[in-house]
């Protein structure tokens, strides 16, 4: 039967697996023990309840397929190699192995154990703050400041960024204008345009007192930051004859059929791509549509591929369970109760406890 291996346990490389395991033996490698639910990570670190939702065991994911939990360091046409020297020959491989993110939008540690220990620790930490700095307004900045902010009201949040409004991207002024004035109801203080002339020295996520200065001339104490900026593909793995398609940036460059460029038989989907879209969980699950669907024909001898056609700019953006703002395709701009509805009440919870075969909570 045919193999196929992804690279990767995320958003894409789990539905991507999920929808080739009834056609082909299905191999994905991964270096965590569970798959991460970032979009709920912001609400796990402020609500100890949603921590365990954050989480989601593999084993119950494939009906035929394996999970390698390890680390892939060289993928070539038609092979992966693990950090165990173990040699995996694929007839395709997709690259799902999307990109590193500051804590706690994304995890640093490959234990779910050790990391929801990680999470209750800062989360302790931020409780006891009273001042907290946030640097960076792009989504993970917003929606972490909303989170804190929903939680404890009486927290002082600033939010730096050196952009001059929040949220850069292709969005409606609507948009952003009922943002800020949501931020501002909550009481975050928003400080655009300037940014800081260094880092606090004190980790990020741990409780110090911190004095940081902007370009501004403006000094801040806070009690305790977050970096929420600063995106890293995870695509360092690839050997000599697929790094070609490998950008400057680290992003892979991909056909419309999501091949990656100049193969045949070796995908790329997710936050790895240089696909210009806004790439979080929901865009990495349709390019698993696509390409899964692709692998499917070629398995089966069609010739005819599915092209993918990139979303226009969407974006769901909570402040908090009962705030925020989004621009949904063909609805354009919606406020915060719709917004709660469609993500902000559940972070698509329910739909990840049924991918991975767990009882939701």
């Amino acid at each position: 039967m045919t193999t196929v291996a992804i690279v990767g346990g995320g958003y894409g490389g789990a539905a991507a697996a999920k929808a080739l395991d009834d056609i082909a033996d299905v191999v994905l490698i991964d270096p965590k023990d569970a798959f991460v639910h970032n979009i709920a990570a912001l609400r796990g670190l402020v609500d100890a309840e949603w921590t365990d939702r954050v989480f989601y065991p593999y084993g119950r994911l494939l009906t035929r397929g394996r999970v390698i939990q390890d680390r892939a360091i060289r993928v070539d046409a038609n092979a992966v190699t693990v950090g165990s020297g173990e040699r995996i020959p694929a007839d395709y491989i997709v690259l799902a192995s999307g990109s590193s993110y500051p804590f706690p939008a994304k995890m640093d540690v490959h234990d779910s154990a050790t990391a929801k220990a990680k999470i209750a620790t800062t989360r302790f930490e931020l409780a006891k703050a009273d001042r907290v700095l946030v640097l960076g307004a792009g989504p993970v900045g917003l929606e972490l400041s909303g989170e804190i902010k929903a939680a404890w009201p009486e927290k002082e949040v600033t939010l730096v960024d050196p952009i001059d409004d929040v949220l850069s991207g292709h969005y409606t002024d609507q948009l952003r204008q009922e943002l800020r004035r949501q931020l501002g109801e909550l009481g975050v203080n928003l400080l655009l345009g300037t940014k800081l002339v260094e880092e606090p020295q004190t980790p990020p996520g741990v409780a110090g007192t911190v004095t940081a200065v902007t370009t501004s001339g403006l000094q801040i104490t806070a009690d305790i930051w977050f970096r929420c900026y600063g995106i890293v593909p995870n695509s360092d793995y690839l050997s000599d004859e697929l790094a070609p398609a490998r950008l400057p940036n680290g992003h892979l460059e991909v056909t419309p059929e999501l091949r990656l460029a100049g193969q045949e038989t070796v995908f790329a989907i997710g936050d790895i791509t240089a696909i210009p879209e806004s790439k979080r969980g929901g865009a990495a699950g349709r390019h698993a549509q696509v390409a899964a669907a692709n692998i499917r024909a070629l398995i089966e001898g069609r010739d005819e591929l599915t092209a993918y056609e990139p979303a226009p700019p969407l974006i769901l953006l909570p402040l908090g369970p009962t705030g925020g703002v989004s621009q949904l395709p063909g609805r354009g701009f919606v406020g915060a109760e719709e917004t709660a509805q469609i993500k902000g009440h559940d972070m698509f919870v329910g739909n990840y406890a049924e991918l991975f075969n767990v009882t939701s909570e």
